[in-house]
């Protein structure tokens, strides 16, 4: 059974940075499309970051970009959310998930994988709480 593990999650203040893992228990992905996913109260689940396994062009959503940085450490088959200059609008529950792929060329394909319907693999979630 594969399970997707987040961790880092806290209550911090505007402006702060926290860094979110995530760890996958029960499988090691060679190819796969990564990423980062948030749901505040009342609201849909929406893209954060995506990534792919071997590399290529991230995806950022545009609430995000410019303060945080999706990456995976393939050594420890660990994926990793660096949440900078934070404020109160990214309080949310954050979700690691995964999609394996065949072997791709186009550097663009997982970056383009933006909707939750096409990830397979999730974990239960980190919560974020950012106060003014």
């Amino acid at each position: 059974q594969v399970l997707l593990v987040e961790s880092g999650g806290d209550s911090v203040q505007a402006g702060e940075s926290l860094r979110l893992s995530c760890a996958p228990s029960g499988v090691t992905y060679g190819s796969a499309c990564m990423g980062w996913f948030r749901q505040a109260p009342g609201k849909e689940r929406e893209v954060v970051a995506i990534i792919y396994t071997g590399g290529g062009v991230s995806y950022y959503a545009d609430s995000v970009k410019g303060r945080f940085t999706i990456s995976r450490d393939s050594a420890k088959n660990t994926l990793y959310l660096q949440m900078n200059s934070l404020k109160p609008e990214d309080t949310a529950m954050y979700y690691c998930a995964a999609r394996p792929i065949p072997t791709i060329e186009s550097p663009y394909f997982c970056a383009n994988v933006r909707s939750k319907s096409a990830y397979i693999h999730w974990g239960q979630g980190t919560q974020v709480t950012v106060d003014s």
